[in-house]
C-alpha cells in the first residue's frame, strides 16, 4: 500500500497491471480507460445542451454589426506624447487588443457548445499543476517518497497533469473539427500545437524527475533515442538533477510564454466563424467568404462572463483533482538499486560486473556519447550520434569496477595485491583472464551467501569480482558511483548503465509490463494510466519492419517529427485542412446556430477550401 493509501484509505492501484492486445498494439487497461473517457467527454461535449444557449441574442438586425469595441479605443494623443516610443507601443496595444477584446462580456451567438470550454479547462488544470508543484517544492525532491502529506501533494500533481493533458487534447480535437485556423488564425493553431508539444516535453521530464522505478526505466530506454539524435551530449535523461531543473524552470517558462501568446491571439483574432452546412462551388464566392471570415463577427452576440467561466472551471478542476488524488493516490514503485540487485540476483550481478571489467557489456561497446564503440550507433544517411562525439566518457572497467575497488583496497591488503597484479599486467593477459572468468562465472554457486566460482586460469579476477560483489551488497557501490561526481550527486548515468547491462533490471520492467515489446501505448507502473500522449512516438516501435531495425530509434524520432510538422502546418496543406468540411463533426458543434440563425446569417459557400 502507498503512503497516501495508508493515510486516507485510497484505492491501491499499485501492483501488477492489466493489459489488452490487438494485433501489434498493447494497451494497459488503465490507459485505455483514460483514452475512452477522453473520447466520451468529447462526444458528450458535442451534444450536451449548453447553459444559456436558448437565451435571446442581442438585437442587431441582419447585416448590422454589434460594436466590437468602444468608439474611442484609440484615444487622441497629446502633442507632447507624439514621437514617444512608450506612447506608440501603448497605442498599438490598444488598437490590437482593446479592453473589450481582452475581457469581453459578449461573444458571437454561435459560441454555444461545451467544446469551447476545454481551452479554459486546460488553463485551469495547468494552474492546479503549477500550484501543486509549488507544494511539492516545499518539502524537497524526496519528500513525497517518505511523508504521507508529501505523497498526497504528489498525487494532486499527477492528476492535475493527467487532466491538463486530457483537456488540451480534447481542445485540439475540437479546434481541428472547427477548422479553427481559418480567417488568418493559422498562428493561433500553430501556437496551440507548439504548446501541446511543450506540454509533452514538460510531462516527460516530470516522469524522469520522480526518482522511482518508472523514471529509471524511462530514462535508460529513452536515452537511446536521444543519443541517436546527438542530443544526448547535453540532454542527459539519466541526470535526474538536470531533468528536474528543466521540469521546474526552463520548460515551464517556455510553456507559459507560448500559452500566453496563444491566449492573446485568441483574444485578438477571436474564435473562427462557423463552417457552412453545405459546400458550394465557385472560386470567387470562396474568396468572398474567406475575406468575410477574416473580419470581425457581424452577426448576433450573447452574454459571456469570462471571469465567471474561468472561476467555475478552476473550481471543478480542483474538486476533480482532490477526489482523484484522494481515491486513487499516485504510483511509487521503489527504484532499483545495485545493492538490491546483488542480493536478489547475485549470479547476474557477478556476470555483469565481469563483463564490465572485460569490456564486453552493452555500455562498454555502446558508442557516443560514452565511448568509441559502435554497437548502439544508429545512422540513416548520416549519424548525428557520431557527429556529436563523446561527451560523457565512460570506461566501464575503470568506472564500474577498478575505481571503486581502489578505494576499498586502502584498507584491504589482499585486495590491494590482486588489484595491483591486474593493473600492472599486459592488455593481452588481462583479456585472457577475463575470458576465462566469464566462462567460469556462469557456473557460480552460493554457499552461505558467498559466491563459489569454479577454478580457472583467471588470475586475480575472482578476487576482484568477489570484492565488487561485497561492495555492492553493502550499498557502498551505489554511493560510490554517485560519489564520482561533485557535490549534488544527481547524475545517475553510471549506476543506471551498470544496472541496464544486467538481466535483473529488465526482468523488473517486464514484470511491470514496461519493456519496448510490451508498450504499444505507454503505461505507468501498476494500474495507473501513464502517458497516452506519447502513443504516436511509441507506435513506430510496434510496426513490422521497424521494430527489428537497428535504427528504430532514429526512425521513430524522424517519423514523429514529420507527423508533428504536418500537424503544425495543417492550415497550409490542401486536403488535410479540408478534412473538417468532409467529416461534418462541426454540424454537432454549431447545431444550435444552424437551427436558430436566420438565413441571412448563414454562410453560402465554404471558405475552408
Amino acid at each position: 500500500m502507498s503512503l497516501a493509501s495508508q493515510l486516507i484509505g485510497a484505492i491501491d492501484l499499485n501492483g501488477p497491471g492489466h493489459y489488452l492486445r490487438w494485433s501489434i498494439l498493447t494497451v494497459s487497461v488503465a490507459n485505455l480507460v483514460l483514452i475512452i473517457l477522453m473520447v466520451l467527454v468529447f462526444i458528450v461535449a458535442l451534444y450536451l445542451p449548453f447553459p444559456g444557449s436558448k437565451e435571446a441574442w442581442s438585437s442587431s438586425s441582419p447585416g448590422e454589426a454589434e460594436p466590437s469595441q468602444p468608439p474611442s479605443a484609440t484615444p487622441d494623443v497629446p502633442n507632447e506624447s507624439r514621437g514617444m516610443w512608450t506612447a506608440a507601443i501603448r497605442r498599438a496595444a490598444v488598437r490590437l487588443l482593446p479592453p473589450s477584446k481582452l475581457l469581453p462580456d459578449r461573444q458571437p451567438a454561435y459560441v454555444a457548445s461545451w467544446i469551447y470550454i476545454f481551452g479554459v479547462a486546460s488553463l485551469a488544470a495547468l494552474g492546479v499543476a503549477i500550484v501543486s508543484g509549488f507544494l511539492i517544492a516545499l518539502g524537497g525532491t524526496d519528500w513525497w517518497h517518505s511523508n504521507p502529506v508529501g505523497h498526497f501533494f504528489n498525487s494532486l500533481h499527477l492528476w492535475s497533469v493527467e487532466l491538463f493533458m486530457a483537456f488540451i487534447v480534447i481542445h485540439l480535437w475540437g479546434k481541428f473539427w472547427m477548422a479553427a485556423w481559418r480567417g488568418r488564425r493559422a498562428m493561433t493553431w500553430i501556437t496551440g500545437v507548439v504548446a501541446f508539444g511543450a506540454s509533452v516535453v514538460e510531462c516527460f521530464t516530470g516522469y524522469l524527475s520522480q526518482q522511482n522505478f518508472d523514471s529509471q526505466w524511462i530514462s535508460t530506454n529513452g536515452k537511446d533515442a536521444i543519443n541517436a539524435t546527438g542530443l544526448g551530449s547535453f540532454f542527459n535523461l539519466m541526470n535526474f538533477g538536470q531533468m528536474l531543473l528543466w521540469h521546474v524552470v526552463l520548460i515551464p517558462i517556455v510553456l507559459i510564454l507560448i500559452v500566453g501568446i496563444h491566449v492573446l491571439l485568441v483574444r485578438i483574432r477571436g474564435v473562427s466563424h462557423p463552417l457552412p452546412r453545405t459546400r458550394t462551388k465557385g472560386k470567387e464566392s470562396r474568396k468572398v467568404l474567406a475575406r468575410s471570415d477574416v473580419s470581425d463577427w457581424k452577426g448576433p452576440t450573447r452574454k459571456y462572463d469570462i471571469v465567471k467561466e474561468a472561476s467555475i472551471a478552476s473550481l471543478v478542476v480542483v474538486i476533480l483533482v482532490v477526489v482523484l488524488a484522494g481515491l486513487l493516490s499516485s504510483p511509487d514503485e521503489p527504484p532499483a538499486t545495485i545493492s538490491t540487485w546483488a542480493k536478489v540476483a547475485p549470479a547476474d550481478f557477478m556476470a555483469t560486473a565481469a563483463s564490465e571489467l572485460a569490456g564486453t557489456s552493452e555500455t562498454a561497446q555502446y558508442g557516443p556519447p560514452y565511448n568509441s564503440g559502435s554497437n548502439n550507433v544508429q545512422s540513416l544517411l548520416f549519424s548525428p550520434q557520431k557527429l556529436a562525439g563523446i561527451h560523457q566518457p565512460i570506461d566501464t572497467a575503470q568506472s564500474f569496477v577498478l575505481e571503486p575497488l581502489t578505494k576499498l583496497a586502502a584498507t584491504n591488503a589482499s585486495l590491494a595485491f590482486a588489484l595491483g597484479t591486474y593493473e600492472h599486467s599486459s592488455k593481452s593477459t588481462q583479456e585472457a583472464w577475463n575470458k576465462e572468468y566469464l566462462k567460469a562465472v556462469d557456473k557460480v554457486t552460493f554457499i552461505g551467501g558467498q559466491p563459489s566460482v569454479p577454478a580457472a586460469n583467471d588470475g586475480p579476477v575472482p578476487e576482484l569480482i568477489a570484492a565488487e560483489f561485497s561492495l555492492a551488497r553493502s550499498g557502498a557501490l551505489d554511493a560510490d558511483l554517485l560519489a564520482q561526481q561533485p557535490f549534488y550527486g544527481t547524475n545517475f548515468t553510471k549506476p543506471l548503465l551498470f544496472l541496464e547491462d544486467g538481466e535483473y533490471f529488465a526482468s523488473l520492467a517486464h514484470a511491470q509490463h514496461l519493456t519496448g515489446s510490451q508498450w504499444g501505448v505507454m503505461n505507468e507502473t501498476g494500474n495507473y494510466p501513464g502517458q497516452p500522449w506519447l502513443w504516436l512516438y511509441t507506435l513506430w516501435y510496434q510496426m513490422p519492419g521497424f521494430r527489428n531495425s537497428a535504427n528504430v530509434d532514429l526512425i521513430a524520432v524522424y517519423l514523429t517529427g514529420v507527423a508533428t510538422i504536418l500537424l503544425l502546418l495543417i492550415p497550409f496543406i490542401p486536403g488535410l485542412r479540408d478534412i473538417p468540411r468532409y467529416v461534418p463533426v462541426h454540424k454537432a458543434i454549431w447545431r444550435k446556430w444552424y437551427a436558430q440563425s436566420k438565413k441571412d446569417y448563414e454562410p453560402e459557400t465554404d471558405p475552408a477550401s
